[in-house]
């Protein structure tokens, strides 16, 4: 019977240094729906969720601003093509940088169909999904802490394009979706909202 490490995935360290800078990435980012059928290397996904979420300080701080820095973002990551990383729903856990399986098996037709049959989801090879635990913030901020929430999700989807870009890779950012059927097509918990889907791949 596998065990609980037999779930979990490290990832590599990711690189604090890059060829592109930030000017050249900002006037070069654009949407990218459309993938080749090329495999992400575990490098390149590691390299994407420690923008989105990675930690950046001893006392916890990560690479996005957060309301009081109570983090209720999560990242989930959809993958079907990943060197070394078996198909699955992994989620991100940022202290330690790496990933945790809560679902077995390639999910991204699952969550194609949840986001009104948006072909770049199923096409890519790894999609990110970022989720809220909004009572994180609302318990200090009251119904203040959705908004501060959304500029939160904000500031990671920024971060995913401008790493993507710097990769070489294309993503897009989608928001048309039905938040109960992406829930129980990544098996959600409780008190978690999908805000962002983020297919992710090399450009055609």
């Amino acid at each position: 019977m596998a065990g609980e490490s037999d779930k979990v995935a490290k990832l590599p360290e990711p690189s604090k240094k890059g060829d592109l800078s930030v000017e050249e990435a900002l006037q070069s980012r654009r949407s990218v729906r459309d993938y080749t059928a090329e495999s992400l290397t575990l490098a390149e996904l590691s390299q994407l969720l420690w923008a989105a979420q990675g930690k950046t300080h001893p006392m916890g701080l990560r690479t996005a601003p957060s309301p009081g820095a109570l983090y209720p973002l999560e990242l989930y990551v959809v993958a079907g093509k990943v060197d070394d990383l078996e198909s699955g729903v992994y989620k991100y856990i940022c202290g330690r940088h790496e990933l945790k399986r809560t679902l077995d098996g390639d999910q991204r037709s699952n969550l194609c169909k949840a986001a009104l049959k948006q072909e770049s989801i199923s096409d890519a090879p790894v999609v990110i999904v970022i989720t809220a635990v909004y009572q994180r913030v609302m318990k200090k901020y009251g119904e203040r802490g959705t908004q501060y929430t959304h500029i939160e999700v904000g500031a990671a989807v920024q971060n995913v394009y401008l790493q993507a870009r710097s990769l070489s890779l294309g993503t897009v950012v989608i928001g048309a979706f039905y938040d109960n059927k992406v829930s129980r097509a990544l098996a959600l918990p409780d008190g978690e909202e999908p805000l962002a889907i983020m297919p992710v791949g090399k450009p055609k």
